[in-house]
């Protein structure tokens, strides 16, 4: 089936905008287990949310591990977990605490990434190609977007996955990957922000040079320096 150039996934609804933003709250004043947030009353008031979708949007937290909501006058939303963060090349992501050990799964998703990088120099079609072009194009587009920018990253290297022919692996890859993005919570690039995106945007542009050329040699070098971009930000 012929890839097609990826749509923006519309806004959620109002209770996952309330709860996208008092996530990336948490992690981007890095608010530690047993800091409040504030009453619901208050909540809601800052938000300007019905009191129905701020009910969803905590019941959302809830499930993610990152809050919990303690009744009495000194009660009110409390910071539960602190989202796990990792560094991927030019972005730090954070997670929520439903995802044990981000790290983890972004070996794996490595680990494949590389194979199928260079199983891709071999056996990708023209059609394969044009898909990985279509993702670099909007990684082009989305310098500015951390979130975008990742999940455009995300998308050349499943073409590269699929690329690769082998249905099984591909089918275990899109459940780390899918595993990855759920938990996400916030993204933000690394600064100097232009600096690394344009090192991260040359690796990329020439691991599709290479599979497009069927150069093994400069696909293994590449191989080694995308490997590279992953690190803990704590190692």
């Amino acid at each position: 089936m012929k890839d097609t150039p990826h749509v923006p996934r519309p806004q959620g609804s109002r209770a996952e905008r309330i709860a996208e933003a008092m996530q990336e709250e948490i992690a981007e004043q890095g608010l530690a287990t047993g800091a409040r947030l504030g009453l619901r009353t208050d909540l809601i008031a800052r938000f300007g949310a019905s009191p129905s979708a701020m009910d969803e949007a905590l019941r959302l937290l809830r499930a993610r591990g990152l809050i919990t909501v303690r009744p009495g006058p000194s009660g009110g939303v409390f910071v539960d977990g602190t989202p796990a963060q990792v560094r991927l090349g030019a972005i730090d992501v954070w997670f929520s605490t439903s995802v044990r050990d981000p790290r983890e799964l972004f070996d794996a998703r490595t680990f494949f990434d590389d194979a199928f990088a260079t199983l891709a120099v071999a056996r990708a079609v023209p059609e394969d190609v044009r898909a990985m072009s279509w993702a670099l194009d909007e990684m082009r587009a989305h310098r500015e977007d951390p979130r975008g920018y990742l999940e455009a990253s995300m998308r050349l290297h499943h073409a590269i996955a699929r690329a690769s022919g082998i249905t099984v692996a591909v089918g275990l890859y899109d459940t780390v990957v899918a595993l990855l993005r759920n938990g996400m919570v916030r993204a933000a690039f690394v600064e100097p922000a232009d600096s690394r995106v344009a090192h991260s945007l040359e690796i990329h542009e020439g691991m599709v040079r290479a599979i497009s050329d069927g150069d093994v040699e400069t696909m293994h070098k590449l191989v080694g320096l995308h490997s590279g971009d992953l690190r803990r930000l704590d190692d």
